[in-house]
Formats: structure tokens, sequence, C-alpha cells
């Protein structure tokens, strides 16, 4: 028994080479092939998004309307696929499902996410039980013209670029202290999963971040030139 679960450790594609992944099973089928379905699903959820914003009158603006598709996509990734993560994170590795091979797969790039990692956890959770909603409560502000949308705004994009700053952080100090990479070297699994699947969140937030500071100010400046005008008069 104990020979077979040692084989089992070193016969998976994760890095780094024999990180132990409790329940770890191949996939009984390619892992991509849930991929098309994936991405169509995404795509369906930003276009009626945005399409109900065109309708909107409280979104009169192209980011306002790019805005609106964006958290609810992240919503969707947030509740449904990182929940779908936190909920099965002790077997995932072993699961057959069409969202566990898409985590087995994204995981060759993060075997940290096979692993119960303690940060990963942590981070995942907070996303899945208070960003997800934020999103979903930003979504909707913006499209009945809530004011609050650019504070909703301004804390789930500081959220973003938080926990994207601390997921590369975390993962560049292991590899740069400790010498352990948890990504698969080869350009597709780090460049384009790890490095390419996680940079919207470190771009897009900082365009809507600017966005709702100068909405934000130019509010505040139009309050300030009313009340000199009152003054005056």
């Amino acid at each position: 028994m104990e020979a077979g679960a040692a084989s089992r450790v070193h016969q998976h594609p994760y890095y780094p080479p024999g990180v132990a992944i409790p329940g770890w099973a191949p996939d009984d089928a390619p892992r991509l092939r849930q991929a098309p379905l994936f991405v169509a699903v995404i795509g369906a959820i930003a276009t009626v998004a945005y399409r109900q914003a065109c309708r909107s009158s409280h979104a009169p603006r192209f980011i306002d309307r790019f805005a609106a598709a964006w958290f609810s996509v992240c919503c969707f990734l947030h509740v449904c696929f990182e929940g779908y993560y936190i909920y099965n994170r002790t077997r995932i590795a072993g699961l057959q499902t069409p969202f566990a091979h898409l985590w087995k797969e994204y995981a060759l790039s993060d075997s940290r996410y096979l692993t119960s990692d303690v940060f990963t956890v942590c981070v995942e959770t907070i996303t899945v039980f208070a960003w997800g909603p934020l999103c979903l409560l930003t979504t909707i502000s913006i499209l009945v013209g809530s004011s609050s949308r650019h504070v909703n705004q301004a804390i789930i994009c500081t959220a973003h670029l938080y926990g994207v700053a601390l997921y590369y952080a975390t993962n560049w100090a292991e590899q740069r202290f400790a010498g352990v990479s948890y990504s698969r070297p080869e350009f597709l699994y780090y460049w384009v999963y790890y490095v390419g699947f996680n940079m919207p969140w470190a771009v897009v937030p900082l365009v809507l971040l600017y966005d709702s500071y100068a909405q934000v100010g130019k509010a505040f400046g139009a309050l300030q030139d009313g009340a000199k005008q009152r003054k005056n008069t």
C-alpha cells in the first residue's frame, strides 16, 4: 500500500516534482474538452450583462457597460467556479467533473490548488464569500444607477488588486527564497495560465479604480462649486 501511494505521488505531472497530492487520479477525459463550453458560458454572461447595461439609462458610457459585464463575470467565477474549489478542495485532485478537470488543468501552473495550501484556501474563501457577492452588488448598482456604485467598485477593485498582488508575491517569494516553484516551466503553464489568466485582475481593476476616483472627484467638485455659488448669492 505504501509503495502504491508513493508511486502515485510521483506519477502526477505537478510541480515541484514529488509534491504530495492526496487522492490524485488521472483524468478520465481530456481536461480541455470542457474549456470551450466554459468560455462560452463566460461570454454569455458578459454579453447579457453588457446588453442590459446598454438598455439602462444609468450606464451611458462604454466603461460603465464594460464594468457591468466585467463584474458579472467576476461574480460567476468567484461564486460558482472558485466556490466549487472551496467546497471540494480536499478531494478535487481525484474528481472527474468538468470543473475538477479545469481546476486540475490550471493547477499545472499552481499546484497549491491541489494541496489545500493554507494561503490559497484562505484567499479563495474570502473571494467566494465576500468578493463574489460584492461583484454582483456592484453589477446591480451599475444597472440601476445606485449612488453606491463607485464605492462598491472602488472596494472590489482594491480587493482584486490586493489579492492578485499577494497571489503573485507569495509564489515569487517561495521561488526566490526557498527555491520552490509551484508551476511547470513550460510557456503555456507559466506565462499563459499563471501570468496571463490572472493579469486581467491586475489591469482591469486599475482602470476601473481610476474611473471611480475621477467620478467621485468630479461629483465632489460639482458639490463644492454649487456650495460656492449659493454662498455668493
